[in-house]
């Protein structure tokens, strides 16, 4: 049977088909996935819970204020002291801003500082149905109002509208993404098979793969109120490309020694998908199932993630293993050019890097294990350094927009938390005491009166510190603490501080709830596909090092070589199930060949030939995935450059160092108890004993 269907694929007639099937569906695949924006939700509100006390804030406070406005916080500055005329300008500028579209209400201010540099006007920006986009116009509009004032007078636009305007200029580089990763995916395969037309099959297949399931995703965020923002949108690009790269380096790979031993094509082609098929669709349901469970999480962007990346990975591999051998078997031997590989050609015998890497590892394998394991231990140390407990505006991008630099003049005249203040609710008969406990909260610099409507009374409160760092979380911290402690009142603490609050903490429920189920679910998946109890545990054990020491090294080298500030909350989680899931994968693919091979010929055989015979092909799959996460770093966004730089490095450690040598090791020091209780365990256990019966049975004829 599975013989059967692996040949339709590239068979004589199935190619066609195949070929013709998805052509037909890429006509409302292209249709669809230019629509991904459209759906995209990139307000920090959206991405919580409902339950979230910020988010419950937002709701009671509709009756107040319009729940669809940001504040953009205009700051004019002027070293020598503003003039008159700069006033003026500013008053000007405050009735331009009023006009425009997506501008709600009457702007405040203008405001002059005390030390009379500096000008602030606030701005309620209306979030159209485009989201960031829409704010992101509004911004560019009001900043060439502003670009005309006098020579001398300096302006910048900052506060939630500011940020998000330059958040979508930052990820307006996902089409330099999408370049940057297909070229890196191109020149590894140029190295990796030294063919020019190669590559173009499944940078072609991948394209399709990653139109594709744009389109599901679109559907998906349409019509079953899946979550996706940009961070979605760029990460799905970098895994479709790697891993679907990955999946078609194991197919050519295999396909390519069929080609030797078959002079059909079609018959070499149904040979390859039968052979590396299992372990390439085990691999990828790893890695889907490990994804789908981040829908576990409360934090709505970590939740919509994990089904939409599981999608692409589900899409890729549907692509690589029926569009893939379809354009292989069409294209025939000759897209190998220059070196075709013809039939009855012997296979290069020489010995490579790897079998010598094997030999080396083969003479003391556990002194070997034990020695790297307490590398990598060590490395991971670095872990103690992590501070993954949330960004600033400021700091989230690697330069330094517009944003940072009016945040930092505001920060030198104005209180820093002007523009952007906590707000807090209550039931309306509570209204004073909730203001009177609010103005004594350390932190808290003023405090406007109580607005009551229906029974519900509002109240803004200016923070002292900058609403997106650190002090200010630690304030409405304080706030909560306060206002919740005042019995009958029904007080409920929000604004765009709290929601940074709110982020943080389901972050780290999510971490400390998902994770350990990651890690059940992925042990469970090697058991049943190994059939064994100890190889799981061993594999398991080498990638939770690997992502360990992978995490330490970036700690250590994002605070002394980047020195940037910190890393988002969800940092650690999102680079956990990438690691584990992705360095499973090439587990999977070394230990399969190596179980192949030692139903035949033992463990240590198999060991030597699994990691000879896969470790050229898996190390061109691993430097193919950390080159398209290193291409993160082309979009200016620190979390980008994090996380593409972990998952870059602990993938190329997965791949060089833990697979190689700590999984050869430990395979050769276990020998047949790596597959314990399966039944290859105990056809080794029967031939040991058949062994010693013939040996005994010699010395017998012998005396």
């Amino acid at each position: 049977m599975m013989r059967r269907l692996a040949s339709l694929p590239g068979g004589r007639v199935g190619k066609w088909v195949v070929l013709a099937l998805w052509a037909a569906l890429l006509i409302p695949v292209l249709m669809l996935a230019g629509r991904l924006g459209d759906v995209e939700e990139n307000d920090n509100s959206a991405w919580l819970p409902g339950n979230a006390e910020s988010t419950e804030v937002v709701a009671r406070a509709e009756n107040f204020q319009r729940a669809d406005t940001v504040p953009a916080i205009v700051i004019y500055d002027r070293p020598g002291g503003v003039t008159p005329d700069d006033m003026a300008e500013a008053r000007a500028d405050a009735e331009a801003f009023k006009g425009m579209e997506n501008v709600a209400g009457q702007p405040q201010g203008p405001l002059k500082a005390e030390d009379g540099k500096a000008i602030q006007t606030v701005v309620q920006v209306r979030k159209d149905k485009t989201g960031w986009e829409g704010i992101g116009k509004t911004v560019d509009a009001m900043t060439e109002v502003g670009k005309e004032n006098a020579d001398g007078l300096g302006f910048h636009v900052t506060g939630p509208a500011g940020h998000a305007s330059d958040s979508i200029k930052a990820f307006s580089g996902g089409g330099a993404l999408t370049t940057i990763t297909a070229l890196v995916v191109v020149v590894m395969l140029l190295l990796t098979y030294r063919s020019p037309l190669l590559p173009l099959l499944p940078l072609l297949t991948v394209g399709v793969a990653l139109a594709t399931s744009e389109a599901v995703i679109y559907l998906l965020a349409k019509n079953a109120g899946l979550v996706v923002n940009k961070q979605t949108s760029f990460i799905l690009t970098v895994l479709v490309f790697g891993a679907a790269t990955d999946y078609a380096l194991l197919l050519i790979s295999r396909y390519r020694e069929e080609l030797l031993r078959h002079e059909d094509r079609h018959e070499a082609m149904a040979e390859a998908l039968y052979r590396s098929g299992p372990a390439i669709v085990a691999s990828a349901a790893t890695v889907a199932v490990s994804l789908t469970l981040l829908m576990l999480a409360t934090l709505s962007s970590t939740q919509g993630l994990g089904p939409a990346c599981a999608v692409g990975i589900l899409v890729g591999l549907l692509a690589m293993v029926t569009l893939m051998p379809a354009l292989l078997v069409i294209c025939g031997r000759w897209i190998f050019w220059p070196v075709r590989p013809a039939y009855g050609s012997a296979e290069e015998t020489r010995e490579g890097v790897w079998d010598r890497v094997g030999a080396a590892v083969s003479r003391r394998p556990r002194i070997v294990w034990i020695a790297t394991s307490l590398v990598l231990g060590i490395m991971a140390i670095g872990m103690l350094g992590l501070k993954a407990d949330g960004l600033s505006n400021k700091d989230q991008f690697t330069s330094t927009p517009q944003m940072a630099v009016g945040e930092r003049i505001q920060s030198e005249h104005f209180p820093a938390g002007s523009g952007d203040p906590v707000v807090v609710v209550a039931g309306a008969a509570s209204a004073e005491r909730v203001r009177t406990a609010l103005s004594g909260v350390p932190g808290v610099v003023g405090v406007s009166a109580p607005v009551v409507k229906d029974g519900e009374a509002i109240m803004l409160g200016e923070l002292e510190d900058d609403p997106s760092g650190k002090n200010a979380i630690r304030t409405v911290e304080r706030v909560r603490t306060a206002v919740h402690g005042i019995e009958g009142a029904d007080a409920q603490v929000g604004g765009s501080t709290a929601i940074m609050l709110d982020t943080q903490e389901a972050a780290a429920r999510d971490s400390e709830v998902i994770i350990p189920i990651v890690l059940v679910v992925v042990l469970l998946i090697l058991a049943l596909l190994l059939r064994a109890v100890v190889a799981p545990l061993l594999l398991m054990a080498t990638v939770v090092l690997s992502f360990g020491a992978a995490l330490g090294v970036s700690s250590l080298v994002f605070h002394h070589v980047f020195h940037f500030a910190g890393e988002e909350a969800s940092f650690p989680l999102l680079t956990f199930v990438f690691l584990v899931a992705l360095g499973i994968d090439y587990n999977i693919f070394l230990v399969t060949r190596v179980r192949e091979v030692a139903l035949l010929h033992g463990t240590r055989r198999g060991a030597l030939t699994g990691l000879s015979t896969t470790g050229g092909v898996i190390t061109s799959a691993g430097l193919v995935l950390a080159g398209t996460f290193a291409a993160m770093a082309s979009l200016p966004l620190v979390f980008a450059a994090e996380l593409g730089f972990a998952v870059a490095f602990g993938v190329l450690l997965d791949t060089l160092i833990v697979r190689s040598v700590l999984v050869t090791a430990l395979t050769l020091d276990a020998g047949r108890w790596m597959w314990w209780p399966s039944r290859l365990f105990r056809q080794h256990e029967a031939a040991v004993g058949v062994a010693q019966r013939a040996g005994s049975g010699g010395v017998a004829m012998r005396i």
